[in-house]
């Protein structure tokens, strides 16, 4: 695997997840903690981006009032609804300070759904960069992370989930999702051998 066409996808790393007082932390926290998440995800861009890696956040955000959903009377997008999470320009939205940034990450706007490809320029970005290994972590494991990394299959890049840098809101689910749905549509690896085989190529 090449650092130079490789890209980190980093779906929603926001205090709304991540952070103690986020809407859904206290339903995250627990795999968050299972995993080390959090620590694994910045150990692997650290030294991902060293190597020549493309870092890319994807954030997700909505005005006030969630003009941007339907109304729902089901599911996850109702859920960040009613919970008032993701709100553009609040403490819950912002990008985790548990992550390392640097000035040459590239953050795309626009996700407002479950796909992070579906309403954002992430497929021009990477297109852009020259990218074919697309690497996935982040939030939820079996609902945007999935989602993504679907979409990224069909589109024809070569795609990693990386197990141990994606949390959701039980062990049953990331375990499901690990062992059952993500191997159709991705090599999973956890972050140390992702950054294995990127040292060794």
């Amino acid at each position: 695997m090449h650092p130079h066409n490789t890209a980190i996808v980093l779906i929603e790393y926001q205090n709304d997840f991540t952070s103690p007082g986020g809407v859904f932390h206290d339903a995250v926290k627990g795999v968050m903690q299972s995993s080390n998440m959090l620590a694994n995800t910045a150990t692997t861009i650290e030294q991902a981006r060293k190597l020549g890696v493309t870092i890319i956040h994807m954030p997700i955000h909505f005005a006030e009032g969630y003009p941007e959903l339907t109304t729902r009377s089901y599911g996850i997008l109702k859920g960040v609804s009613d919970g008032h999470a993701f709100l553009a320009g609040s403490w819950g939205a912002e990008i985790t300070d548990a992550l390392p940034r640097d000035p040459v990450d590239i953050v795309i706007e626009g996700k407002r759904g479950l796909d992070a490809f579906a309403t954002t320029g992430l497929d021009l970005v990477l297109r852009n960069n020259g990218i074919q290994n697309l690497v996935v972590a982040g939030f939820l494991t079996n609902c945007c992370v999935e989602g993504t990394v679907r979409s990224g299959y069909e589109k024809g890049y070569d795609v990693v989930t990386l197990t141990d840098c994606t949390a959701t809101f039980s062990d049953e689910q990331q375990h499901a999702a690990e062992q059952f749905t993500l191997p159709m549509f991705s090599q999973t690896l956890q972050h140390s051998a992702f950054l294995q085989a990127l040292n060794a190529g």
